[in-house]
């Protein structure tokens, strides 16, 4: 199935919940790129057991589509004075929820409780900040179906998965804010900017 081993697809069948999926990428080391820039393919997660954000997010979404729903990411974009972040989204009891790979406290999973996209997007927006507390939240993509990259091997590449970030970042985007709103946003206090800065993964020293 979708040229996947044996191996590959019984690892991801035991990912049957969005729970199992979020534990499975939390247990994951961050991808640092010491190589430089990548966009692993699932296959290439599960053999090299690492991956930033949108390489666990096409993991989620991979997994998701195994057990009946379509592989769906979202694209948070933010100001360029900060990163977007890539997450998959999922539907529980006709709510969306997200799964999300993030080497910091925050921008984490998503309980499925939120009736719109707009909503659930909403909730990551007072912890989407800059080092110097700006809130730095701006957009979100139209949700993104990996199928229709079906035939560029998404699923199995062994080379980087670039067309998806070209493709997430080349999507409509929806405005969060006005101009108005941006202009009279409050900064984040010094204690939300001091819990922004833990880290889960810490990067090796080499000797």
């Amino acid at each position: 199935m979708f040229d996947l081993t044996k191996d590959e697809l019984q690892g991801l069948r035991r990912l049957n919940t969005p729970r199992k999926v979020q534990e499975y990428l939390d247990e994951l080391p961050i991808n640092f790129e010491p190589e430089g820039d990548t966009c692993l393919s699932p296959r290439r997660v599960l053999r090299e057991r690492r991956a930033h954000c949108i390489e666990g997010a096409m993991l989620a979404a991979l997994a998701f589509r195994m057990h009946g729903q379509r592989p769906l990411l979202l694209d948070l974009e933010s100001s360029e004075h900060d990163q977007d972040h890539v997450v998959a989204l999922f539907k529980q009891h006709g709510c969306w929820g997200a799964v999300s790979k993030t080497n910091h406290a925050v921008l984490r999973y998503r309980e499925p409780v939120y009736r719109t996209l707009r909503e659930l997007v909403l909730s990551y927006f007072h912890e989407y900040f800059d080092k110097n507390g700006f809130k730095t939240l701006r957009s979100y993509s139209r949700p993104v179906d990996l199928s229709r990259f079906d035939s560029w091997g998404w699923m199995t590449n062994e080379e980087d998965n670039w067309f998806v970030v070209n493709h997430l970042c080349d999507a409509h985007h929806s405005p969060l804010l006005s101009r108005k709103q941006i202009a009279t946003l409050k900064r984040a206090h010094p204690i939300e900017i001091k819990a922004g800065e833990m880290m889960e993964w810490r990067r090796r020293r080499l000797s």
